[in-house]
């Protein structure tokens, strides 16, 4: 798979949504903002319910998409770590606001629940 084409005819938010989209992506890269490098199995073990098959899948197409990098490290058995890109990095502002927004909606559909709200991303 290549990284996405993107033409000058493309809605920005359009775009936005290719990069991040799917139910995995986003929440590797939460994952990622918290902790700041991780490997395959330490990200399955915080993203209850992914299958090895669609982490590898999601983190291949995150790092051809320069949202991620994939450092290989040369031991047996291989080693392998997952860290934002500077650019990744920049990603950092959106997810606060998606955090407060989902939050906000939380409190507008249960104002009665006492749900703890999410950890702030720094």
């Amino acid at each position: 798979m290549n990284a996405m084409e993107i033409t000058e005819y493309d809605c920005s938010v359009e775009i936005t949504l290719r990069l991040i989209g799917g139910k995995w992506k986003i929440l590797i890269l939460w994952e990622l903002m918290q902790e700041p490098i991780l490997r395959c199995g330490e990200l399955r073990r915080r993203i209850p319910g992914v299958t090895t098959k669609m982490m590898v899948q999601q983190l291949r197409e995150l790092e051809e998409d320069e949202l991620i990098e994939r450092k290989v490290f040369p031991v047996v058995p291989a080693r392998v770590e997952y860290r934002l890109t500077p650019f990744g990095d920049t990603f950092r502002p959106v997810m606060k606001s998606m955090c407060a927004w989902g939050d906000a909606y939380r409190s507008h559909r249960a104002p009665a629940a006492e749900a703890a709200p999410a950890p702030a991303v720094e």
